[in-house]
């Protein structure tokens, strides 16, 4: 496909861009396959503003004679208003605008176009894999090893072609045990403890249905986990009515009779259409210009979005005690696995484990845990809170799991390794990115498009000496101790930095806080001369 089949108006003079922060400005529009470019050259100055049409959730466009106005909402919560002389012309960049945006093919998205010129394609893509994973820790090797069951993706398409797994369950077991787990996810090794040599486990659902069916070789996997005198935790993030419910539609949870050694908690953590819907009226109460305290606060309550952090805080809580106080294996799961269950193993492992803490170790831990793990990004952010779309399969959980991290940065601030700055580029880059990291929804579909051989990896980007620096806490302090997140209301706080980044009051208060950061980095380096 030529992109310039979708453009009717590449270039227009006498534009004005109207965008948070900034005074109204003329000058030209040009339109490209991937990008908007606005380039204001009023007296004399030269500005350029330049958005991936990927940012774009949804446009508005309203003519008035021989003039238009374009409404761009974008998926990094910017609005801004394009003021178009001309009406056809206004239609015009409104209908390539509209078209540009929503491409839905992978390999005719920007990263497989974008080459900057200070760095070639890496050979090595990515931080981390489970292969990596297990060479790191050797003490996982006397009772665990590496497959290669899912080598060519037939087991479990949305897994890796290598997970870690029991030691005493030979590959034939795997194959059966993932036909009664929801998309052949069979329980795998995501963390292992190293103070006391505990591990958690993820999957999906067994598949029991309502005939109770039972998989032997599933039971023999899980008691594999835990010695004979032990027990193991299950946490499953649906309501036990949910559970009940899967039953009737051939899901269901570990009973009781067939899993002696386990007991299982629910815990229910929202997501799909009830987390997109809590993200919508949480931007659009942060929209709302009343500027009326109680009216403000009503909608905040009303979008249930910090009930959702204070689930996932909680529920990771309870999966780290489990492990770190208790001293218990904990198998984590829902119904399909890929969002919540995610969710709550990243966040427990940030409590337990300081080597999650560090820059690097927190991107490797997002590449594990959630691009090689199978989170599907492409599906879960091809919309934010804008669109007019109804939700399908969007829902912002990665989002939410940056919202919980930031929750665990403010409350620690000397225990993360990295900065706020950090956690806002990552909840931009996984709706509209420069880089291949968040596209397609699986390992296998990476290697399918060839994601992996001809884009860019941003987390490896990230950790380069020049954007390295933008990202480091320089308050760090690497602690031992487990970081247990308070998680009473009073101590959970809306994350102004994204869902009020465009306002006027958090600018400034970004920009104080970039002085103070420059000024302890000085300090540091005039300590250290």
């Amino acid at each position: 496909m030529e992109f310039s089949e979708h453009i009717k108006t590449a270039n227009l003079e006498d534009v004005v861009l109207r965008q948070p922060l900034h005074p109204p400005s003329r000058g030209t529009l040009c339109i490209t396959g991937h990008h908007l470019l606005f380039s204001d050259r009023e007296e004399g100055c030269s500005r350029q503003v330049l958005l991936l049409l990927k940012n774009i959730d949804a446009i508005e466009k309203s003519t008035s004679g021989s003039s238009g106005t374009i409404t761009i909402k974008c998926k990094d919560l910017r609005v801004l208003q394009l003021d178009i002389p001309g009406m056809e012309q206004c239609l015009n960049i409104a209908y390539s605008i509209e078209t540009l945006s929503c491409l839905d093919c992978a390999t005719e998205m920007y990263p497989f176009f974008y080459r900057p010129s200070d760095f070639g394609l890496q050979e090595q893509w990515g931080l981390s894999s489970p292969e990596k994973y297990y060479s790191q820790m050797k003490e996982l090797h006397d009772k665990w090893r590496l497959s290669t069951v899912n080598r060519d993706y037939s087991v479990c398409p949305s897994y890796p072609p290598a997970v870690i797994v029991p030691k005493s369950i030979n590959d034939d077991s795997l194959k059966k045990v993932a036909k009664f787990r929801q998309g052949g996810r069979f329980p795998v090794i995501c963390y292992y403890h190293r103070k006391n040599g505990m591990v958690i486990m993820r999957s999906s659902q067994p598949l029991p249905g309502a005939n109770r069916k039972r998989c032997k070789e599933d039971e023999d996997l899980l008691q594999a986990v835990i010695h004979d005198s032990d027990k193991g935790y299950i946490i499953d993030t649906r309501s036990s009515q949910q559970a009940m419910q899967a039953l009737m539609t051939g899901g269901g949870f570990e009973s009781k009779s067939c899993y002696s050694r386990w007991k299982r908690l629910h815990r229910q953590i929202e997501r799909g259409k009830a987390l997109q819907e809590s993200l919508i009226k949480l931007v659009e109460a942060c929209g709302d210009e009343s500027h009326n305290m109680d009216r403000w606060l009503s909608k905040l309550e009303n979008s249930k979005w910090l009930s959702h952090v204070q689930a996932a805080l909680s529920t990771a809580g309870l999966l780290a005690e489990c492990v770190e106080r208790d001293g218990h294996s904990v198998l984590v799961h829902g119904s399909k696995g890929t969002d919540a269950t995610l969710l709550i193993s990243t966040l427990a492992q940030l409590i337990m484990d300081p080597c999650c803490r560090s820059l690097e170790g927190f991107l490797a831990l997002l590449e594990r845990e959630w691009v090689q793990a199978g989170h599907p990004f492409m599906q879960r952010c091809a919309h934010s809170a804008f669109s007019h779309a109804r939700p399908q399969q969007e829902s912002p959980v990665f989002l939410l799991l940056l919202d919980c991290v930031w929750q665990l940065w403010r409350q620690f601030p000397l225990a993360m390794g990295f900065s706020e700055a950090l956690l806002l580029r990552l909840a931009t880059e996984a709706y509209a990115s420069n880089f291949g990291t968040f596209l397609c929804n699986s390992h296998q579909e990476r290697w399918a498009q060839g994601v992996i051989k001809k884009t860019h990896c941003l987390f490896q980007t990230l950790l380069r000496p020049g954007e390295r620096d933008q990202y480091c806490n320089p308050l760090y302090e690497s602690t031992e101790l487990a970081i247990w997140p308070s998680v009473h209301p009073q101590s959970l706080q809306l994350w102004r930095g994204f869902f009020l980044r465009w306002t006027q009051q958090t600018h400034h208060l970004a920009e104080t806080q970039e002085k103070m950061r420059d000024m302890v980095i000085k300090w540091e380096k005039l300590a250290l001369s």
